[in-house]
């Protein structure tokens, strides 16, 4: 497994796609932040908060991830590696497993860079460190909590399909879903007093609580809950590909 996983973190960082998709998530969040003249630009905010940054970062984990996890099975199943790796001694919770927890890893070397947002709002506040910090890990906290879904949801979208492209597609289109779509039909008041229950099944609701810096267990499990439900039915979609 762990040879598997250093195998899909090489695979990536070796490509130039995977330089050019961690640099497009770092010029569009500082673009956003500290030069397009926007509420979310920093210096004329007018405060110290880098909130700006979780607002916008979901909407670029919309397309940063997908493109991250489209290669993970069907670039595998295009090449004809995939049916290699099942003569290895691993079972398929090990080989989800590996390029699950690769693609964390991915979405953690692109937070990193952040962290330079974090510290330049904290030193140049005035007085420095004048800045919510519990709010902001607590943010940092739900971000990784959405890469975590977001992945999950793109190794499922990548089992589907031999096409990367396909792949892409449809990892966005199931991201976007999980994140605004039960918003959105909360919206439309269909369900009446199940409303509340409608919207509490997206991921928008939850991410948001977390990023006010309030770690409830009842956000934990949900996240977790949509990463486990997509992981197994990778599984169940790899195990129908090998027939």
């Amino acid at each position: 497994m762990y040879t598997l996983f250093k195998k899909e973190i090489n695979s990536f960082l070796n490509s130039i796609i995977g330089y050019i998709v961690l640099t497009v998530f770092l010029v569009i969040t500082g673009l956003f932040l500290w030069v397009f003249p926007i509420e979310f630009n920093i210096p004329d905010y007018g405060y110290s908060s880098i909130n700006g940054l979780f607002v916008i970062a979901p909407w670029v984990f919309l397309f940063l991830i997908p493109a991250i996890t489209m290669r993970s099975f069907a670039d595998e199943r295009k090449s004809g590696t995939l049916e290699l790796l099942y003569t290895k001694p691993l079972t398929d919770y090990q080989l989800i497993g590996a390029k699950f927890l690769a693609g964390m890893l991915l979405v953690v070397i692109a937070l990193i860079p952040t962290l330079c947002y974090y510290l330049t709002v904290y030193f140049l506040g005035l007085p420095p460190g004048n800045i919510d910090s519990g709010a902001t890990w607590g943010s940092y906290i739900g971000l990784l909590f959405l890469g975590g879904a977001f992945v999950s949801i793109g190794i499922f979208a990548s089992s589907l399909s031999d096409s990367q492209i396909i792949a892409f597609i449809l990892a966005v289109f199931l991201c976007g879903f999980m994140y605004i779509g039960f918003e959105f039909i909360y919206t439309l008041s269909l369900f009446g007093p199940a409303d509340l229950f409608v919207k509490s099944l997206g991921i928008q609701a939850h991410y948001a609580s977390i990023s006010r810096g309030v770690i409830d267990t009842r956000d934990i499990l949900h996240f977790l809950s949509v990463i486990g439900f997509f992981l197994m039915l990778t599984k169940l979609s790899v195990e129908r590909r090998q027939w």
